[in-house]
Parts: structure tokens; C-alpha cells; sequence
């Protein structure tokens, strides 16, 4: 009952989010009704990846999530590039990357955590991504200082250059995380403790519903974005804090449900699989692509982020390195990345 109960909400509210949409309808009952659809597709995604994880393994369960909720940023964020808003695509980039480690991470180990006494993940992953996180600061905070001394076109040929090498870089990630030390970065289960659960849906049809899922979210983050300004208006929301969190927490929304849900069942490897692999994927994948499309366009991007978002980006890689480099995690680890998260929230509504 509870099931047919959640399937009637998720189309009823998919079907009105995109009728408002097409039908121009006011632009507070669109973001409102859009928030409601999303929470749904959240849900039904979150099912979906849950599903395809037990037949490939929490960690390729959860880079599937992480890449087919980012790739709805993505087009998003290049449309917005296309229209020269790279402020808005920074700042959306920047709420992603934080609101990952910070939000993402934090609500999956408290949620985990309140259920479980303690939780535990591949201890070798963890280290890794904590360098791969580090990696993307340097390459982040490389422009940023150097642009001072270059000229806009000297600017755009190193964010070109560090686009291109991030993305190679990206790749031999997944060469050695996903193929030759696939071994060694598997999941850790602890015995007795997993709630070993038989999947609804076969194989194929899981990853179909993922699929599908990928695509209403698409569409329906697509039909919610477009409110967001006139709806920030209204309430007076700069546009700092509407690229950084509002769109960032919009956007991610799947990934959010997802994470925690997986940690509910002590799925505690493919959460972070999620949470930080996301973040990882924005810094050293998604950004870089845009920097490369948006040159492509004709109208290039460097990768010269503020003081700001460089400042919550790196506070955010430091409290989630420290978190999570033991590979284990408790209720009160959470409350901490959440904090900080509020902090940095306050900071940039204040700007």
C-alpha cells in the first residue's frame, strides 16, 4: 500500500510540476510543486540505485548515482555557460562540491549513525579520494593566483590546460579504482550487521528505472531552475547564495535521498561512494568539461573561482578529509560536517 501510495505521488507530482511549467503558471507554485516532484524522483532514483548496487557492488552502485545525477547539473550548467552566466555555473559548481561533503556526507553519517553505533568503509578509499580531493584544490587555487599575473588570454589557456589534465586524470582514477585495484578499494561489510534485502526488480529493469529515473530528474531540476530566480527575487536571495545552495541543493536533491538511505541500511561505502565520488566528479570532470565546451562555444570559461568559493571548498575537503580517513564513521561525525555546512551557508547569505 505504502508503495502504490509513493508511485501515485511520484507521477501526480511529475505531471503538475511539468503542466506549471509549460503552462507558465505562477512562479512560487511552480518551485513549490517542483521541490515536491523532486522529493519523489529523489526517492525513486535512490530505489533504483540501491538495486543496481546490489548486482554491481556498492561502489560501482554508487558512481552510477553520482554520475547520473551530475549529468543533469551538467547540462543544466552548460546552458548557462552557453548564455556567458559563469558567475552562476562558479558558484553552482562550488554549492555542489561543499553540499556534497558537507550535506550529502553529513545527513548519510548521522542518519547512519543513529541507527548503527558506528559504520565502517574501505579505509584505502578513503585516503585516496582524500588526495584526489586535495588535487582538486591545487587545481583550483593554481588559476586563482596565477590570473593575477596573466593576461584573460594567458587565463583561459591554463584552465584549458588543467581542464585537460584533470580530466586525464579523472579517467586513470577510474582505470585504477574500478579495474586494477579493484580488489584491494572493495566494499567492506561487517558481518551481521547488513541488511541483506532481495531487490525488487531484475537486473535489466533496474538499470532501465535508473535510467528513467536520471531523465524525470533531468527534466523536472530542468522545470524547478527556471523558477528559482523570480521565486530568489521575491524573497530577496542573492545570487551567491542562489548558485551555491539553493540550485547546488535543487540540483543534488537525488543524491541527497539516495546517500542516506543506502547509510540507513549500513550501506555505509556506497554513501560515501556517493557523497564524496559526487563531489570528486564535479571538481575533476564536470567543471573541467565546461571549461572545454564553453571554449568549444566560442565564448570560454576559465577556472578562476573567488576567495569565497575557494575558501568554503577547501574548509568543506578539510572536515570531510578528517571524518572520513579512518574509515569509520558515528552519529555525532555528521553533526559536525552539518555544522559546518550551516556555517558556511550563513557566510555566503550574508554576501
Amino acid at each position: 500500500m505504502r508503495a502504490k501510495l509513493f508511485y501515485l505521488g511520484l507521477i501526480a507530482s511529475f505531471i503538475a510540476s511539468g503542466a506549471l511549467h509549460y503552462l507558465h503558471a505562477d512562479s512560487t507554485l511552480q518551485f513549490v510543486v517542483s521541490c515536491a516532484a523532486i522529493i519523489f524522483v529523489a526517492g525513486f532514483l535512490g530505489k533504483a540505485t540501491e538495486s543496481v548496487a546490489h548486482y554491481a557492488g556498492e561502489r560501482l552502485g554508487g558512481f552510477l548515482n553520482a554520475t547520473f545525477g551530475n549529468a543533469a547539473e551538467l547540462i543544466i550548467a552548460i546552458f548557462l555557460v552557453r548564455d556567458g552566466l559563469f558567475d552562476m555555473v562558479k558558484a553552482s559548481l562550488t554549492g555542489s562540491i561543499i553540499g556534497n561533503l558537507l550535506l550529502v556526507l553529513g545527513l548519510s553519517v548521522l542518519a547512519g549513525g543513529l541507527k548503527f553505533k558506528e559504520q565502517t568503509f574501505n579505509v584505502k578509499l578513503a585516503s585516496h579520494n582524500a588526495s584526489l580531493m586535495f588535487l582538486a584544490i591545487i587545481a583550483l587555487v593554481i588559476p586563482a593566483v596565477f590570473s593575477r599575473s596573466f593576461t584573460i588570454k594567458e587565463t583561459n589557456m591554463l584552465s584549458i590546460f588543467v581542464a585537460a589534465l584533470l580530466i586525464i586524470a579523472y579517467l586513470l582514477w577510474l582505470l585504477f579504482s574500478m579495474v586494477t585495484h579493484k580488489t584491494e578499494l572493495a566494499d567492506q561489510v561487517v558481518a551481521g550487521h547488513a541488511e541483506e534485502e532481495h531487490p525488487a526488480w531484475s537486473a535489466k529493469l533496474s538499470v532501465f528505472l535508473l535510467l528513467l529515473a536520471t531523465v524525470m530528474t533531468a527534466l523536472v531540476s530542468e522545470w524547478l531552475v527556471g523558477t528559482v530566480h523570480e521565486f530568489s527575487a521575491q524573497f530577496g536571495l542573492s545570487e551567491l547564495f542562489i548558485g551555491a545552495f539553493l540550485i547546488a541543493i535543487i540540483g543534488n536533491a537525488a543524491e541527497h535521498s539516495a546517500a542516506v538511505f543506502l547509510a540507513l541500511k549500513n550501506k555505509m561505502g556506497a554513501a560515501v561512494e556517493i557523497a564524496v565520488g559526487s563531489s570528486l566528479q564535479i571538481a575533476l570532470f564536470v567543471a573541467p568539461v565546461l571549461v572545454i565546451a564553453s571554449w568549444m562555444m566560442g565564448n570560454p570559461m576559465d577556472l578562476v573561482f573567488t576567495f569565497y568559493e575557494l575558501a568554503a571548498i577547501t574548509v568543506a575537503v578539510l572536515i570531510a578529509k578528517s571524518i572520513s580517513q579512518d574509515g569509520q564513521s558515528n552519529w555525532y561525525e555528521g553533526v559536525l560536517l552539518l555544522v559546518v555546512y550551516l556555517i558556511l551557508g550563513i557566510a555566503f547569505f550574508l554576501v
